[in-house]
């Protein structure tokens, strides 16, 4: 299979999976698994093989609502695929070098405040408080970045779903996709859910390369530290593969929707449990809950990057047409932000060998 099949894919299934979590995000969070299944199950959404059907709902509305059955016309705006977008802009620009610097400099320059949430917003308002305009322009930083992601939500899933690009971009070379990770994480995060970034970032490098889900997951984990809670979490979603997703409930309770170690075990548990069908892997990601268009948007791009087709049913109606909250970018066409990701795919295949 060749790797451009993989990348289009990858795009394709990340954002399909975005759009189908989207509608229900706010009803999960807020009302938890049994409210978000009530949902579905009222509005004739199940078995979730599809875009989610509308239905009234004081929480359904907006962007949310624009991503129902029937209602998609373009990829909505949303954080799981600006941040994606940024990611190949900043590779793009400051290539395997890049640096926590580069990353803060960017978010400065690039993203708009009002479209960071918890542990970003946070780290973003310090980051202004504490930088200067040259820094900005590249100039010298005269703060820790320990000031900057010290933060209430610094275990939360906001750096995860910043970090599939750089394993897309480096197939096959996940260690350095994991540190490239690290390095984008820190600027907002610690501890659990850097690990968790970096272990996505090397399951992505690690998909195209394997000859089973199974080795990439577990080859994944030696490259994250073993002490670590996301490292628990993989295990987690390991065990409890083929079983009711009421086990990773039972064993998270109470934890944040938003948290990284709950959503992390997801992601491995329906990767691993639905290896036949993308319409049910993602469906049965977003029935699990907590934060759905996070975990469909991974899971949807990891089956992007292993079978490498993602069906039409699903793509068509947004219709390669891509937005994000980058300031000045507007509407992206798919093909080129595709052709841009491969471009850099056999960029840095020479690149990272002499690393």
């Amino acid at each position: 299979m060749e790797i451009e099949d993989r990348i289009r894919a990858a795009w394709e299934g990340r954002i399909s999976g975005c759009l189908l979590g989207k509608p229900v995000e706010m009803v999960s969070m807020r009302e938890g698994p049994n409210g978000l299944n009530n949902f579905l199950e009222e509005s004739g959404s199940l078995p979730l093989r599809d875009y989610v059907k509308y239905m009234d709902h004081p929480l359904l509305r907006g962007a949310n609502k624009r991503c129902c059955l029937g209602m998609i016309d373009k990829a909505e705006v949303d954080d799981d695929i600006t941040y994606l977008v940024l990611a190949l802009m900043m590779m793009e620009q400051y290539g395997l070098d890049l640096t926590t610097d580069d990353v803060a400099r960017s978010w400065i320059n690039l993203l708009p405040v009002g479209a960071t949430f918890t542990a970003e917003r946070d780290s973003y308002l310090k980051l202004i408080e504490k930088s200067n305009m040259a820094y900005q322009f590249g100039g010298p930083r005269d703060f820790d970045f320990e000031e900057i992601n010290d933060g209430e939500y610094n275990d939360w899933i906001g750096a995860q779903i910043r970090i599939d690009m750089y394993g897309w971009l480096l197939p096959g070379k996940p260690k350095l996709a994991a540190d490239l990770a690290r390095r984008d994480a820190m600027l907002s995060h610690r501890s659990c859910a850097v690990e968790a970034s970096a272990y996505i970032a090397a399951l992505c490098a690690l998909v195209p390369v394997s000859s089973t889900r199974e080795e990439a997951v577990d080859a994944a984990l030696e490259l994250i530290e073993k002490d670590s809670l996301a490292y628990e979490a993989v295990k987690i979603g390991i065990k409890f593969k083929n079983k009711d997703a009421s086990n990773l409930h039972d064993h998270y309770g109470d934890m944040s929707p938003v948290h990284s170690l709950n959503n992390l075990a997801v992601v491995v548990w329906a990767f691993l449990s639905f290896q036949d069908s993308f319409d049910e892997a993602i469906g049965e990601t977003i029935c699990c809950g907590w934060d759905t268009d996070c975990t469909g948007a991974t899971v949807g791009g990891l089956i992007g990057l292993d079978k490498g087709t993602i069906p039409n049913s699903w793509t068509d109606p947004w219709q390669g047409r891509v937005t994000t909250a980058i300031a000045g970018v507007g509407e992206l066409k798919l093909d080129h932000l595709i052709e841009r990701t491969c471009i850099l795919v056999k960029k840095f295949s020479a690149e990272s060998d002499l690393k």
